[in-house]
């Protein structure tokens, strides 16, 4: 009698992988779900955490850099709502970072136990962030409506810049999961980057205090395009403009850590079963 062995694995062509991903799309919903109900489940004040915690930040920058430093806001803005248009994609590419760099970690039960493409996990857990966006967005309408600071046309250009955030936490967060895995002090870093990166990048001051000669070294950080993208579409008006060179610059880092990103993950994802 003769015996057969069934081994499970993914396609070893590339286009069976990609494939594989859209195959187990309704994967990528459960876990989604899931990670966004765990965050918020027996939490004492619930969703009103993402509105606290950058509304509390806002005003101690707009005190710190507004009112004691006085630097300049953006255009005619209010100095507040100025704070919180450049708060709003930090705030999502931090957490996004987060949550994608320690989903494997997060998920090493079911990482041993099935096949799937892994690269569903950190991309579902970056969906954590983008709840808390759309939560926090109801504190800009608010400051809108209180400082009676209407938008222009620009407004409709938003998701452009919401994709623009994804894409820049994306690729490093799919590197250092990646190294996470193998490496477990990782996970000690990316606290320290989140914590070091809000006072280097123009979130609670404007990119227009920079010295002009310093602007396109100032733009190797990625986070600075995205955060000039996202206030020129939230204030608008004539006197807020995009530093172009650096706004590209910005989309050139973020295209390369993305390949970067994808391509330490997929070179390392056979032995993630076994490292885990």
């Amino acid at each position: 009698m003769n015996c057969e062995t069934l081994i499970i694995e993914p396609g070893l062509a590339e286009r069976h992988y990609w494939r594989d991903l859209w195959r187990y799309r309704e994967l990528f919903y459960v876990l989604a779900s899931r990670d966004i109900s765990v965050r918020y489940k027996q939490t004492i004040i619930g969703l009103a955490w993402a509105l606290i915690r950058p509304f509390l930040t806002m005003v101690v920058f707009t005190v710190v850099f507004g009112k004691l430093a006085k630097l300049p806001t953006e255009g005619t803005a209010p100095y507040a709502l100025m704070v919180y248009a450049g708060l709003l994609p930090w705030q999502f590419f931090s957490t996004a970072l987060s949550e994608s760099s320690n989903s494997l970690i997060g998920n090493a039960n079911l990482i041993s136990k099935v096949y799937f493409p892994r690269l569903i996990m950190p991309t579902a857990a970056v969906m954590v962030s983008f709840v808390d966006f759309v939560i926090s967005f109801a504190i800009l309408l608010g400051l809108m409506l209180w400082y009676q600071y209407l938008p222009g046309w620009q407004i409709f250009t938003l998701p452009l810049f919401v994709i623009m955030s994804f894409l820049a936490s994306l690729g490093p967060g799919l590197w250092i999961t990646s190294l996470n895995v193998k490496y477990r002090d990782f996970r000690y870093i990316i606290p320290f980057i989140v914590q070091m990166g809000l006072y280097v990048s123009p979130v609670g001051f404007s990119s227009t205090a920079i010295p002009e000669q310093w602007r396109l070294l100032y733009s190797i950080n990625p986070v600075v395009g995205v955060i000039d993208g996202f206030r020129w579409a939230i204030l608008g008006g004539d006197d807020v403009v995009i530093y172009w060179p650096g706004f590209l610059l910005s989309w050139g880092l973020i295209a390369f850590f993305l390949w970067l990103g994808i391509r330490q993950f997929r070179k390392m994802e056979k032995s993630f079963a076994d490292l885990i």
